[in-house]
């Protein structure tokens, strides 16, 4: 039988990917709640039969200095709540640098925090199509396959550039600690335990898992889940790896029934704020203006520098949802878009203006549902509105589902909003959103590639 209890306490480096391990969960009808912040007892009374619980981060783009005087607290909380694993959760697209969203700096710190001798980490995330095949990472762009050093947009990525796919070579230049790899052949294979040993024999503290498809999936939970150490397991990766745990989960027959997706119903309006420079995001924006959203363009420059192009923006946001109209305010649209800076905080500063703008727009409009595209910026989002908690409504874009918002601030409270990864959904998201059409077809794919 599956343990009674927290199954998994996870720290997500951005708002985007946070909510991801809450519909990999709640989807297999197993409930979580994200925080903002470390939760307390009474937070947790407030949401009864959890089997997950997360706090949403910024430390995509934050420095290690930041990390090392940031993250060891929340570790703490975290590990005191008797998970049997506590998951640095990052994005599938492994954003990182040596100076920026350093993973090998936060493992060093989950690995100091938990007293473990080693993290398994899981990339690859099928759901997501995101493949890693000797420990290089492959991501699909509609019918393309890519390695992710020649991804048209990680490779050119305005702040963490992936010039290097294979992730053993990329985070050797973020952490001394040595790298393994269960590859793909071990997993076939049905060795994945076998040659998780050896490579901890053989000194490695983090160990990555190739992932391919829902087989190698579960070779892979099999591996973790029955390598565990008590009292609490640190384990580093994207939600690749809780999918691994469910595959197997299932395999066990421990998970029940998987629940009917909610109909959230349709909004009259939509708000959706992009700070991405994605072009997929830039082809749900065309697709929206031509579904009758309105397109308000916004100067990223200016609107970290100049007063009245917040106010611009704002006025004209107002503007549109008052007369009953859905507004994209968007800083980019596509990477041919990106503004070039010398100011290494811009990311940072861009993304807080934005969230500022949202959250007054839900005030002063009494918006009802959100998007909010890019990492940074739906970070800045969720602290700009207050927020307390998510959890999920409806699965829409896989990794994005629509989460009710949690707020002791009585406009903000019952706000539906999807934080959207740069990379994530098809050209029809924001119209989908609008009108309430989710998934219906939720959980990993059964075959490897699209």
């Amino acid at each position: 039988m599956m343990p009674a209890g927290l199954l998994v306490a996870f720290y997500g480096d951005d708002f985007s990917g946070s909510t991801d391990v809450v519909e990999a969960f709640a989807t297999h009808g197993l409930p979580a709640v994200l925080f903002l912040k470390p939760p307390t007892e009474s937070d947790l009374r407030r949401f009864p039969g959890y089997r997950a619980v997360g706090v949403a981060g910024t430390s995509r783009s934050q420095s290690p200095r930041w990390m090392q005087a940031n993250l060891p607290p929340v570790f703490e909380s975290l590990s005191a709540l008797g998970s049997p694993f506590l998951h640095y959760k990052i994005c599938s697209t492994f954003d990182s640098s040596p100076a920026v969203g350093s993973i090998g700096t936060a493992a060093e710190l989950g690995l100091r925090a938990t007293g473990c001798p080693v993290a398994p980490m899981v990339v690859g995330a099928p759901v997501l199509r995101r493949y890693v095949l000797f420990g290089n990472l492959f991501a699909a762009v509609g019918s393309e396959g890519y390695r992710l050093d020649r991804h048209p947009t990680m490779s050119r990525h305005p702040i963490t550039p992936m010039a290097e796919a294979d992730l053993r070579l990329h985070l050797a230049r973020q952490t001394d600690l040595a790298v393994g790899l269960v590859d793909v052949l071990s997993l076939q294979g049905c060795r994945a335990r076998e040659r998780f040993a050896e490579q901890v024999s053989r000194g490695a503290r983090l160990i990555l898992f190739d992932t391919l498809d829902t087989a190698t999936l579960r070779e892979a939970g099999d591996a973790i889940w029955n390598s565990r150490v008590a009292p609490t397991t640190f384990v580093a990766g994207s939600s690749g790896f809780e999918y691994a745990l469910l595959a197997y989960w299932e395999s066990l027959g421990w998970l029940p029934p998987k629940p009917a997706p909610p109909d959230p119903g349709s909004v009259d309006r939509l708000l959706v704020i992009s700070g991405s420079c994605s072009p997929v995001t830039a082809q749900q924006i065309r697709h929206a203006l031509a579904s009758g959203f309105v397109g308000i363009p916004i100067d990223p420059e200016r609107l970290t520098t100049d007063e009245s192009e917040f106010q611009r923006a704002m006025q004209a946001g107002e503007s549109v949802l008052r007369q009953g109209g859905s507004p994209i305010l968007h800083s980019a649209a596509g990477p041919d878009t990106v503004v070039s800076t010398e100011d290494a905080e811009f990311g940072r500063k861009i993304g807080q203006r934005l969230g500022a703008l949202a959250a007054e727009l839900v005030r002063r409009c009494g918006v009802r549902r959100v998007v909010v595209a890019g990492g940074d910026t739906s970070g800045h989002a969720g602290l700009a509105l207050e927020v307390d908690a998510l959890t999920m409504v409806c699965p829409f874009a896989p990794g994005s589902p629509l989460c009710r918002v949690w707020s002791a601030s009585v406009g903000i409270d019952g706000v539906e909003i999807l934080f959207k990864g740069g990379q994530v959904g098809d050209e029809g998201l924001f119209a989908a959103v609008r009108v309430g059409r989710g998934r219906k077809d939720v959980g990993p794919p059964s075959s490897a590639i699209p």
